[in-house]
């Protein structure tokens, strides 16, 4: 299978090339830092598309970062809704035949403790602009889906591992904690720690989006997640042990975003039937391999 991939440079776009590799497909990287397309050039990815004519696009490019939103919620949706249309109408002029677009569980917004797990029949109401960025490029994608091209959707919950941004609360966590151990501080402020969320292994993840592309059903959205959540006082715990350090965790309201999301937590019971995946790397085993590629970036021994 050619596949293309958006994104592919970022975190679960390198983790996912290096997936589709092993599983002998054939893999063209897209990434606006490697000199790819802008999402919002349409003429570009026309262009590119038409060139390559892959079997199949996995749609992962985009601004993720929640907080970063609230600052420029314009080119949020740009990017997210208007750049999804822009893939979709390049990839309808290329005949591309499997299209799967990431989307994110924040579209569901603030749930009750009745309302979980999550499934996928759950309304959606988005609480801060990159969900309702997301909401209105999954709109796109039901416009597209055709018995010509078929548009997979996944609402990807909270995923971590080796390699990611600081953006996101594993990576800065670890690596604060680690560099606090370096400089022998006994405290760091952080957000809230109270929220729970549902953490699945990124390698685990682009395994489900292979899956999907190979068995998903054309028009259905499916939450890609663990099915359990964890405190950030978990997760954060969990840093600790494996550095073996005690260092205080301050919370600091500035550190908080304007709308945070008490608890996000799935049911993955759906793609799980559909294409009999199920998440494998342990909890901890990530957490180990979150604090060694930390070190590694940090220059910090093992």
């Amino acid at each position: 299978m050619l596949a293309l991939i958006t994104g592919a440079k970022g975190f679960v776009g390198s983790h996912l090339a290096n997936h589709l590799i092993e599983s002998g497909d054939e893999v063209v990287s897209s990434d606006l830092s490697d000199g790819g397309p802008d999402l919002l050039d349409q003429q570009a990815f026309r262009d590119l598309l038409g060139s390559i004519r892959p079997d199949a696009v996995y749609h992962l490019a985009g601004q993720a970062d929640v907080k970063a939103s609230w600052e420029n919620p314009v080119k949020t949706f740009r990017v997210n809704a208007e750049g999804t249309l822009n893939v979709l109408e390049a990839c309808k002029g290329a005949g591309v035949s499997r299209v799967l677009c990431v989307s994110s569980a924040e579209v569901y917004g603030i749930v009750t403790e009745a309302e979980l797990p999550i499934e996928e029949s759950q309304k959606i109401a988005p609480a801060n602009p990159y969900a309702t960025s997301k909401a209105a490029a999954e709109l796109i994608c039901d416009q597209y889906n055709s018995a010509s091209m078929e548009v997979i959707r996944v609402r990807s919950f909270n995923h971590f591992g080796p390699g990611q941004s600081e953006n996101f609360v594993a990576a800065a966590l670890a690596k604060r904690l680690l560099l606090a151990n370096k400089g022998n501080k006994g405290e760091i402020l952080v957000g809230n720690l109270k929220s729970r969320r549902d953490f699945t292994d990124v390698r685990d993840v682009v395994r489900a989006y292979r899956a999907l592309i190979l068995d998903g059903e054309a028009g259905e959205v499916y939450n890609v997640c663990s099915g359990s959540a964890r405190m950030i006082s978990e997760l954060a715990d969990a840093l600790l042990a494996q550095i073996n350090k005690m260092i205080t965790l301050i919370p600091d309201p500035n550190l908080q975003r304007p709308s945070d999301i008490p608890v996000l937590m799935g049911d993955n019971s759906k793609l799980q039937k559909r294409t009999g995946w199920n998440p494998l790397i342990e909890f901890e085993q990530s957490i180990e391999d979150i604090i060694h590629a930390a070190q590694e970036s940090l220059e910090i021994p093992n």
